[in-house]
């Protein structure tokens, strides 16, 4: 069985029900929803004309149909929730919660250049890029100049129909998946900053404002309509960086059940994991971080390694940021795989926010620096780092696996990125803030890098055809403390991997070493080690990660050198994120001395019935912060 015992009082197992309780008070109302003044929610239906009508004489206002979870977006007076929500019409109702956006040493990384120089390029595959808009640069042009390969253009924000991208996050991501390196494949030019699948097309559909700030109600919208036109421009993939915090489980969120829409659709969805491993504010070391709707089991997400400004991909390491699982509440278990995400280059506008605030933080380079003539900083490409520009390098590795065999399924898309994935790590890393002198310390496990190392050639070397369904698993404690991975749908405990329904079944293939690695599978296939690795009460704290309400601390947690060091922005420099990096040896692995006896997970640290996530006062009024 696929387990490890660590001390955990059994009151724990109490939140679950608590949980039920706290929501039983408003019916089916989310327990972040507010009553005060006029708020934008989304209405699931159980009976979609009656639930309209009679959200209409409650003096509501509908904003959107958003049919694929067969449900409306709407403003309504927050004093008639309760009564809206008694209503047997009405399935559900959650928060329109605010969501914010969050390669030259990238592309060799995963080897991905190797794929490039054997023809695969992405030709035909049309990605969605759902982010800030996309602008039309040389580089997303067709190889002959001839035409965009920015093939469809739509914008989801209210009020504003220009798909242009002034924020500068979403032409930097499509970049990355598609970028051709034109601008930078000159006689002069002495480095190349190519995208994973520089020939595949993007479909534009503009979610995030000028400020970086959307809604959820607009990616749905949006999620929508790549799925309508997936067939006209053989939209495969989608690529979506941004997140928010987790504030109810996946199975009633309305953002995790659009991209669940969207792969049973046939679409490969890719999500950012979040940027918040650093956060310690309840001796959670990052623990249960993962962002929504990142926290969905059907999705594959993705966690962010610094590539280390080399090609060689054996100095790479975790950074220290990047989210760590298991989810919130569901306690699924993150992230599927790490992608580079560190000081990722690829395309500017000067006239961008990201772009005109970079050159304070060091995400600017000189033209010399590849080739290019003239003095000055290239207006061209810019750097930048978190998870979403690690989930595109992702989502252009998916396109090259779809130009490969069309008749891949999503599932059989993540199984084989998973499968393939480098399992390949030291045991410990640790990286120093040169602005705070903090140093923080990474284990390689299962809820940091998931399956491994992303490694786009492994991937397309490989011919294995996953039968059946690839949901990440669910981390499962029982009455005496033990953890088991346990199956997503039936959430029975596994004697291979995930269970006979799933993908991850026994065979050889896609047994749980094959998945996963030894190096975050011990000897005895426990999830995370041996008593003896993490010490006798390391890891799983006795009201810290199996909570009913998640991780997200107060605003003070979150502020401008709590977790980021002196820069408030998600997008910091290598000063910020310290890639001076102090990398620990092996010998500190499990030791008292890193994990303590509540180091990692603490009293109440990541499974806290409302440590970590918190109120909405980390996010703004439920703000979805960025990657």
């Amino acid at each position: 069985m696929y387990s490890f015992r660590k001390t955990l009082a059994l009151a724990v197992l109490a939140f679950a029900p608590a949980l039920l309780a706290q929501n039983s008070n408003s019916g089916k109302i989310s327990p972040d929803t507010s009553r005060s003044g006029n708020v934008d929610v989304i209405v699931r239906y159980a009976n979609a004309p009656t639930a309209q009508q009679i959200v209409l004489q409650a003096g509501g206002v509908q904003n959107r149909d958003l049919h694929s979870i067969n449900a409306g977006a709407f403003t309504v007076p927050g004093s008639s929730l309760d009564a809206l929500a008694a209503d047997p019409s009405i399935a559900h109702i959650s928060p329109d919660r605010q969501v914010r956006g969050m390669l030259e040493f990238a592309n060799p990384a995963v080897n991905a250049n190797v794929a490039f120089a054997h023809g695969y390029d992405g030709t035909g595959i049309g990605v969605a890029v759902l982010d800030s808009g996309v602008n039309l640069p040389v580089d997303l042009n067709a190889s002959n100049g001839s035409y965009s390969r920015v093939i469809y253009n739509e914008s989801f924000v209210v009020g504003i129909g220009d798909t242009k991208d002034k924020y500068g996050h979403g032409t930097h991501v499509a970049g990355i998946v598609a970028g051709d390196a034109a601008l930078s494949s000159n006689s002069w030019n002495t480095v190349t900053f190519r995208g994973i699948a520089p020939n595949s097309n993007i479909i534009n559909l503009k979610v995030l404002d000028q400020n970086g700030l959307g809604t959820d109600s607009t990616v749905i919208a949006a999620i929508e309509r790549a799925v309508a036109l997936k067939n006209q421009y053989n939209i495969r993939v989608m690529n979506i960086s941004l997140g928010r915090p987790v504030t109810e489980s996946y199975a009633s969120d309305p953002l995790c059940q659009a991209v669940e829409f969207a792969w049973k659709n046939g679409i490969t969805v890719v999500v950012a994991a979040g940027n918040y491993g650093r956060y310690n504010g309840v001796s959670n070391f990052g623990y249960g971080t993962i962002t929504a709707p990142g926290n969905d089991p059907f999705v594959i997400t993705v966690g962010a390694m610094n590539d280390e400004s080399t090609a060689n991909r054996s100095d790479d390491r975790i950074t220290s940021y990047s989210s760590k699982g298991p989810t919130a509440l569901d306690h699924v278990v993150k992230p599927d795989i790490v992608a580079p995400g560190n000081r990722v280059a690829s395309l500017a506008d000067q006239s961008n926010l990201l772009y005109r605030t970079s050159s304070a933080l060091g995400q600017l380079f000189l033209n010399s620096y590849y080739g290019d003539p003239g003095s000055g900083y290239s207006t061209d490409y810019f750097r930048l780092s978190g998870t979403s520009v690690a989930a595109p390098i992702v989502s252009g590795a998916a396109a090259l696996l779809l130009q490969q065999d069309a008749t891949l399924t999503p599932d059989q898309v993540k199984a084989r990125l998973m499968l393939t994935a480098s399992k390949s790590f030291p045991a410990t890393s640790s990286v120093t803030d040169s602005s705070t002198g903090i140093t923080y310390t990474s284990a390689y496990d299962i809820f940091t890098i998931g399956a491994g190392y992303l490694d786009v050639w492994a991937a397309l070397n490989n011919t294995d055809r996953a039968g059946g369904i690839a949901l990440s698993p669910t981390a499962v404690i029982d009455s005496t403390g033990t953890v088991h991975l346990a199956d997503t749908i039936s959430n029975s405990a596994l004697s291979a991997v995930w269970g006979s329904s799933a993908v991850w079944g026994s065979s050889a293939v896609w047994g749980s070493s094959a998945v996963w690695g030894s190096s975050v599978l011990t000897p005895t296939s426990a999830v995370w080690g041996s008593s003896a690795v993490w010490g006798s009460s390391a890891v799983w704290g006795s009201s810290a990660v199996w909570g009913s309400s998640a991780v997200w601390g107060s605003s003070a947690v979150w502020g401008s050198s709590a977790v980021w060091g002196s820069s408030t922005s998600v997008f910091s420099d290598s000063a910020v994120w310290g890639s001076s990096a102090v990398w620990g040896s092996s010998a500190v692995w499990g030791s008292s001395a890193v994990w303590g006896s509540s180091a990692v997970w603490g009293s109440s640290a990541v499974w806290g019935s409302s440590a970590v996530w918190g109120s909405s006062a980390v996010w703004g009024s439920g703000q979805l912060m960025g990657e």
